[in-house]
């Protein structure tokens, strides 16, 4: 019988950046696997996460922000967005609750209109409405704007709507069998994850004081015979002057980074971590296909 049949299929979430991509699918499978931040662009690979219960089987991927490029970075975050809406059997648009469609959602837009792959629009942030009423008028703004299966008012940060969201995508996945083990939540190697965490936990600490140009690669990570874990690793920014901040007064910011990052690293990899960071420049990292291949962004991937 087909009811009996599970279903399984690839799912991808696109928006302009900062909209809640990476919050939403945090929640939606239940634990931190993509790093979240109040700076836009903060996910620069395809980060691939998986759901499974009774129902089957939803492989997330977390693009980055679809946006104008202004670097080779930059190039290579909209490519690796934009290639994947034609790999997926489910897209996830999501944008903040207004009437106002600017120049980047009209973007995004034209880029969905040319698939054939149903989309889902998720209007996102709605626990910011005074009045929960007005999610019918940014409703009636977006809704002629692309043919959407599917339109859907949440909250990602307080998982409203959420298990409704989850219950559409089942909707329109195909049946077949699982690609991953029912335990698996992620494909990144811990490495790339470690690396991540790091990478919010200066983000978020350092807020605005340096610009986006951060990379962090992990140089070692070796396990004990007792379980605990040695990583160490480099905090690269683009200017001497960012290398001061990112160590702060007598290192205090430094150290505010890595006991931030190895409490949470320890909690995922559920051991304790002995964490060391450095501080490198690297000037214009950002333009540079050498260095971003260094630091795990390699441009033929988007292609």
């Amino acid at each position: 019988m087909e009811e009996k049949q599970k279903k399984s299929g690839f799912v991808t979430l696109v928006g302009r950046p900062n909209v809640g991509k990476s919050t939403l699918m945090n929640q939606l499978i239940g634990q931190k696997i993509a790093i979240t931040s109040n700076k836009p662009q903060t996910t620069r690979n395809r980060i691939q996460t998986v759901y499974t219960d009774d129902r089957g089987q939803i492989i997330f991927l977390d693009t980055p922000g679809i946006h104008k490029a202004k670097n080779k970075l930059g190039e290579y975050m909209v490519n690796v967005a934009e290639h994947t809406l034609n790999e997926v059997d489910v897209i996830l648009w999501l944008v903040e609750p207004t009437t106002f469609i600017g120049a980047g959602e009209q973007h995004i837009a034209e880029q969905l209109r040319a698939t054939k792959t149903p989309i889902i629009l998720v209007i996102n942030k709605i626990d910011t409405l005074k009045n929960q009423d007005d999610v019918l008028t940014f409703i009636a703004a977006y809704k002629d704007i692309c043919d959407f299966a599917e339109i859907v008012p949440l909250s990602a940060l307080k998982g409203k709507n959420t298990d409704l969201l989850t219950e559409l995508i089942f909707k329109y996945l195909p049946y077949g069998p699982q690609f991953y083990d029912e335990d698996t939540v992620t494909d990144q190697p811990m490495r790339q994850i470690a690396a991540e965490l790091i990478r919010e936990k200066a983000l978020r600490l350092l807020d605005d004081e340096i610009p986006h140009g951060i990379a962090v690669t992990i140089e070692k990570m070796t396990e004990r015979k007792n379980g605990m874990i040695d990583i160490e690793a480099t905090i690269i920014c683009e200017r001497e002057s960012h290398k001061g901040i990112v160590i702060g007064k007598g290192g205090s910011m430094l150290k505010k980074i890595g006991t931030a990052a190895r409490s949470e690293i320890g909690n995922m990899m559920e051991t304790q971590v002995n964490l060391k960071l450095w501080v490198k420049v690297r000037k214009e990292w950002r333009d540079s296909e050498l260095y971003m291949k260094n630091y795990g962004y390699n441009p033929n991937d988007a292609k």
